[in-house]
């Protein structure tokens, strides 16, 4: 009896059942169930060999599926640098950004364009551009803050349940 002829086919469909959920290819995930085989040696495979061909799918499946939910893709610089919809996304965020700011309550929008100026300016030169005291940028920078990311939560759609928009 031949496993590759016996094994073969059924290898090849749970592997590309399993492959799109664990971010790999399903060739890497029929070798990696082979090598699992070859390492039993020559013991006996058990009597429910598709069942025990389904399980070991999974075992290898896994632990890519964890390293898929880890890895992080490296800043994305390289691929998509000037991608025509990361620049749109970022033009985009800008916007919405700036938007936020000039909607502030006070004095904030004077202070948070202080604070986001290309000119980097240090605390004291914006204290003495505002005309307010350095020992105060800090909280009031923090109230400015905490409006911004209530009038940006508040804009933003909050997931249905399970994750679905509603």
């Amino acid at each position: 009896m031949d496993l590759l002829k016996e094994l073969g086919p059924l290898l090849a469909a749970e592997a590309a059942a399993e492959a799109p959920g664990a971010g790999v290819e399903p060739a890497d995930l029929e070798q990696a169930v082979w090598v699992r085989l070859l390492e039993r040696g020559p013991a006996p495979l058990p009597r429910e060999r598709a069942r025990w061909l389904r399980r070991a799918v999974r075992a290898e499946a896994r632990p890519a599926r964890r390293r898929a939910r880890r890895e992080v893709p490296y800043g994305g610089q390289v691929a998509a640098a000037g991608a025509p919809e990361e620049e749109l996304i970022g033009r985009e965020r800008g916007r919405t950004l700036r938007s936020a700011v000039a909607r502030l309550p006070g004095r904030c929008p004077e202070l948070m364009g202080a604070l986001l100026s290309p000119q980097d300016l240090t605390y004291r030169e914006i204290a003495g551009e505002l005309g307010i005291s350095q020992g105060s940028l800090g909280p009031i920078r923090s109230r400015c803050l905490g409006c911004l990311r209530r009038m940006l939560a508040a804009e933003v759609a909050a997931p249905g349940l399970w994750g679905k928009e509603r």
